[in-house]
């Protein structure tokens, strides 16, 4: 084990714990998420499908540049 390591897991934690403030105090306001245009919905009487293939992109994309951001820093 290194300090790095140490590092990474710190900053992870830090993004954890704010991505947590951030959905208990604005859940009501973050509705969205899951209902882009672009993600795949399917619901009959038995059956439902959901596919939020919009909204995983796009999550993706945020994800990339926090990381690339992150390492920069670092």
């Amino acid at each position: 084990m290194n300090s790095d390591l140490g590092k990474y897991i710190i900053i992870a934690g830090m993004m954890i714990i704010f991505l947590g403030v951030v959905i208990y105090f604005f859940h009501d306001k973050l509705n969205w998420i899951g209902r882009l245009p672009g993600d795949i919905r399917i619901e009959k009487e038995s059956f439902k499908f959901y596919f939020p293939i919009t909204t995983m992109i796009l999550l993706s994309l945020v994800l990339t540049a926090i990381v690339q951001i992150i390492r920069k820093i670092f």
